[in-house]
């Protein structure tokens, strides 16, 4: 049951971080966030996989490193100056379009 709980709680985290991916990359705007929010939930990510590793805990590590690496990604399109933010956001759009 505790499990479960863990599965549910990571499920949700993870879809909402995709879903702001999605966004960002369906509309290239990162304007309205806030950047140290990005900054602390990325070192915050990295501290819950650092703990899920001392731990050893797969749960914690796998959902932590999936949000970490979503978190980090709009951090870095977020800190972009736009024109190599456009670029990254083309190279990803493009590998989608080819991989459909």
């Amino acid at each position: 049951m505790i499990l479960v709980l863990g599965l549910a709680a990571a499920a949700l985290t993870i879809t909402s971080f995709l879903a702001q991916t999605y966004k960002i990359l369906r509309t290239r705007d990162t304007s309205s966030l806030a950047t140290p929010m990005w900054i602390l939930s990325t070192v915050a990510f990295a501290l819950w996989i650092l703990y899920g590793i001392v731990l050893g805990q797969w749960p914690l590590i796998v959902a932590n490193a999936i949000c970490f690496a979503l978190c980090a990604l709009i951090l870095v399109l977020k800190v972009l100056p736009r024109r190599e933010r456009d670029a990254v956001l083309d190279k990803v759009s493009s590998r989608r379009t080819a991989a459909s």
